[in-house]
C-alpha cells in the first residue's frame, strides 16, 4: 500500500541531492577561499540545473499530493491507479517539464552583451534573475520569460496542490468519527511540511530580487542560503521522524 509513496519520496531525495550537488562546487569556492568568480558558460550549465531542480522538486511535490488524495479518497484504488508505469510516466512527464521550461533560458541569456567575461557571484550559485541584471542591454525578453517560466511550473504546482488538499479536506470531513478524520489528516502531514519548507524560501528569493534591492548585502545572501539548504536538510528529517 505505501510502495507508491516511497518511489515519490524517493524522486524527492534525488531531486534535493541534484540540487546540493549542481551548487556545490561555487559554494564550497565562496566559503573556503572567498572565490566569487565564475565563467559565464559555466554559471549558465550551473543556473540551468539548479533551476531545472528547483522546478523538478515543485512538480515532485505536486504528484505526492495526488498521491495522498487518491490513498484518502479511494484507498481501495490506491495501489491500481498508481501503478509502477504510472509513476515512471509522471517521473519522465516531470524531468520533461524542467528540461523543456528552462531549456531556452540559457540561450537568451547567451544572446546578451555583457561588461565582464566573467561573472561575480553575488550568492554562493548562479541565479537567474541575478544574472541578467549584470547585462549591459535590454533584459525585458528574459524578464518576461522568467516569469512565465516562474507562473506555469511553480505557480501552477503551487495552486494545484491547494486545490488537492482542498479536496483532500472535503474528503475527510466526510468521514464518520473524528479519530478516522485525525488518522487521514496525519498522513499528510510530512507533506504539507515538506511543501511549506520548499515554497517559502522560493517566494523569499524571488520577492528579496524583485523588491529588496535597497536591503544589505548580508539579507540577499542569508535569504540564497536558506533557499540553498534548508529544503535538501529538512526534507530528510521531516520524513525520517515521521517514519
Amino acid at each position: 500500500m505505501h510502495q507508491p509513496m516511497y518511489y515519490f519520496l524517493s524522486m524527492l531525495a534525488l531531486t534535493d541531492v541534484g540540487l546540493t550537488l549542481s551548487t556545490m562546487p561555487t559554494t564550497l569556492a565562496v566559503l573556503w577561499f572567498d572565490h566569487r568568480l565564475i565563467a559565464f558558460n559555466a554559471c549558465l550549465v550551473q543556473m540551468f540545473f539548479l533551476h531545472s531542480f528547483s522546478v523538478v522538486e515543485s512538480s515532485v511535490l505536486l504528484a505526492m499530493s495526488f498521491d495522498r488524495f487518491v490513498a484518502i479518497s479511494n484507498p481501495l484504488r490506491y495501489a491500481a491507479v498508481l501503478t509502477n508505469n504510472v509513476i515512471i510516466r509522471i517521473g519522465l512527464a516531470i524531468v520533461a517539464r524542467a528540461t523543456v521550461s528552462l531549456f531556452p533560458v540559457p540561450f537568451l541569456l547567451k544572446r546578451l552583451n555583457f561588461c565582464r567575461g566573467k561573472m561575480l557571484l553575488s550568492h554562493s550559485f548562479c541565479f537567474h534573475a541575478d544574472v541578467m541584471k549584470k547585462a549591459c542591454a535590454d533584459i525585458t525578453v528574459n524578464i518576461l520569460y522568467g516569469l512565465y517560466v516562474v507562473l506555469s511550473t511553480v505557480g501552477v504546482d503551487s495552486l494545484l496542490i491547494v486545490l488537492s488538499y482542498t479536496l483532500i479536506l472535503h474528503t475527510v470531513i466526510g468521514l464518520a468519527s473524528p479519530k478516522e478524520r485525525i488518522r487521514a489528516l496525519n498522513t499528510c502531514v510530512s507533506h504539507s511540511l515538506a511543501v511549506l519548507v520548499f515554497y517559502i524560501p522560493v517566494i523569499g528569493v524571488s520577492m528579496i530580487h524583485r523588491f529588496g534591492r535597497h536591503l544589505p548585502q548580508i539579507v540577499h545572501a542569508l535569504i540564497a542560503y536558506v533557499y540553498l539548504v534548508v529544503p535538501p536538510v529538512l526534507n530528510p528529517i521531516i520524513y525520517s521522524v515521521k517514519s
